[in-house]
């Protein structure tokens, strides 16, 4: 590999639809990821930009080592000005897109401009042979399942794809961005949901990217043999240690009950921290049903050894959706009063086929149901809602708007958001350090930009815990890695340094990410954000939930400590994610 040289970025102007391609910059060859795309967004965009306008840009960007042998490392960021938030935001997904990108040589998709006829739909096709930009109006409005099902009859079967569904077209603030998984099926089930991306793509009016690696081989590192020797150990002491546990064994889903025992599972609109229909939702129920009904445990990309991503079926066998996660089971049940997991997976079917966020559209749905328009529980009516979206209602665009919007058209008032994004299930409110997380990230709440599952927390080292999981997590993101497989900052920074054949040093993957932080930062403030937007809302600091009436009162003064660095302790290079 030896850094960059041989490698590209694709380029695209959608005002004239045309792409061209440029080499890769030496001097981003240890950006990947999260860490790329805000480097691009920085350097190219205005921050103060129509999020949903043709000055905006979309950046579609695999992690480092994405493409290579090293385990479950093909994830892929998507970036942009978030139309939900008005900042810059990252989302993850995995898949083969990342995967595939890479083995081509392509680091990243800028892409740029729009049409002046936005009622036109493009594809982007990309080959060993080049990039081209395509007519692809005879797939407008299609939904992820079917439009999939159909390009996979006259692409290659190598190829992977990414796409948006109606929500992305309608440019709703609450829409997806969908990427194949790894099965001949490739279905469009793993999803950069978060912040409105989708809708990003869709102003551009790209349905979908095609990618055909054809027959290349896995990028090969400087050092090809240690880099394969640590893989290889890297694998075995992650299949014989982590890879035994219920979680990851099992999944997200397998985390319902264990949350629920420390009042982290959002229950009607989240008044309160435990679900008493948690055994129907717990994800170990989905587990008992693979006997019966099929399905069971895969790997949502090549090359993964997590396999953490569950293919749940209906009752008469039949594939229904992959994968059922934690934050859907929470956000999408427990929040909304749904008690059935079965329920959850027609919902969390419809999210992934209209192309929404299964978190943001979860809280939507629960405030809708608590202004009293719908009763908690109603799964029917989520469902209808759901379909609402996609058929373009009023009210079925302010679902899909997500949950500030939801809240304003109902004018309530239990609202859980931070930056304009809905709260994840892990609630602020006993687990304090992500409470900082998300009033200091440049997301807003999102908990895999910095999660610390520790309610017991002092709230003298909540700053710096946050900052330090942050760091890390920005690390992973960067790195093509899941945060699943749980790496550390010391053994990213070992794989780095086999990649490009020279030492790479865990401070340089701190620094790094540290630096890709204070690049979202600098965005978000010349966007116009202030520390205003650093504030928990209201109703986590009225509503208390457990025992204790537990409430958000950290004062904003211990807050701010997470935007500036602590001396990093040992900790920082050698933790895993939680």
């Amino acid at each position: 590999m030896g850094g960059p040289t041989g490698d590209r970025m694709i380029r695209v102007d959608m005002t004239n639809q045309t792409a061209s391609i440029e080499p890769y910059p030496e001097d981003w060859k240890l950006l990947g990821g999260r860490s790329l795309s805000a480097r691009i967004l920085l350097s190219e965009c205005d921050p103060t930009c129509e999020p949903l306008g043709p000055d905006h840009i979309l950046v579609i960007a695999p992690g480092l080592l994405a493409g290579t042998s090293a385990p479950t490392s093909g994830r892929i960021s998507v970036g942009g000005k978030s139309p939900l938030t008005g900042g810059i935001k990252e989302a993850n997904a995995g898949g083969d897109p990342g995967q595939d990108l890479m083995k081509l040589g392509y680091r990243c998709i800028v892409v740029k401009g729009q049409p002046a006829d936005t009622n036109k739909r493009y594809a982007l096709d990309i080959t060993a042979d080049g990039v081209n930009v395509i007519s692809a109006d005879e797939h407008k409005g299609k939904w992820n399942y079917k439009l999939i099902e159909d390009l996979t009859k006259t692409y290659s079967p190598k190829a992977s794809f990414i796409s948006i569904g109606p929500a992305g077209e309608m440019k709703l603030s609450g829409a997806s961005v969908a990427c194949t998984d790894s099965d001949q099926d490739r279905r469009p089930a793993r999803h950069a949901g978060r912040g409105g991306l989708g809708a990003v793509m869709g102003s551009k009016c790209i349905k979908y990217m095609s990618i055909d690696a054809g027959k290349r081989p896995a990028r090969k590192a400087e050092k090809s043999k240690e880099f394969s020797a640590m893989s290889k150990k890297y694998t075995k002491e992650y299949q014989e240690g982590p890879a035994q546990e219920p979680f990851p064994k099992w999944g997200t889903s397998a985390l319902v009950t264990e949350a629920n025992n420390i009042y982290t599972v959002p229950y009607k609109n989240r008044v309160e921290g435990r679900s008493p229909d948690v055994d129907t939702l717990d994800g170990m129920r989905i587990v008992e049903s693979f006997e019966e009904r099929g399905g069971g445990m895969h790997n949502c990309m090549t090359g993964c050894i997590v396999k953490c991503s569950n293919i749940v079926n209906d009752k008469d066998g039949n594939y229904k959706t992959s994968a059922l996660e934690f934050e859907t089971l929470t956000l999408l049940g427990s929040n909304c009063g749904i008690a059935s997991w079965d329920d959850v997976a027609d919902l969390d079917r419809l999210c992934d086929d209209i192309g929404l966020d299964t978190i943001e559209t979860g809280a939507a749905v629960a405030i809708y149901m608590d202004s009293g328009e719908m009763d908690f529980g109603n799964a029917e009516g989520a469902k209808n809602l759901l379909r609402e979206i996609a058929e373009g209602t009023d009210l079925g665009k302010a679902i899909g708007n997500g949950a500030v919007a939801t809240g304003r058209r109902q004018k309530h008032k239990r609202v859980g958001t931070v930056k304009g994004q809905a709260l994840p299930a892990w609630d602020p409110r006993p687990l304090k350090a992500a409470g900082v997380t998300y009033c200091t990230s440049a997301m807003g709440a999102d908990h895999t930009t910095g999660l610390v599952v520790d309610p017991g927390q002092s709230i003298d080292d909540i700053a710096q815990a946050s900052q330090e999981a942050q760091i890390l997590n920005t690390a992973i993101d960067s790195s093509g890695f899941c945060q699943f497989l749980m790496p550390n900052i010391e053994e990213i920074a070992e794989f780095y340094s086999h990649v490009f054949g020279e030492q790479v040093t865990r401070e340089q993957i701190a620094d790094i990410a540290w630096q890709c932080m204070q690049e979202e930062w600098e965005f978000n403030r010349r966007a116009g954000f202030g520390p205003k937007d650093d504030e928990m809302p209201d109703t986590m600091k009225e509503d208390g939930i457990g025992p204790e009436k537990t409430v958000w009162d950290i004062p904003q003064e211990i807050v701010n400590k997470a935007y500036e660095r602590f001396d990093p302790r040992e900790e920082l290079f050698t933790q895993k994610p939680s």
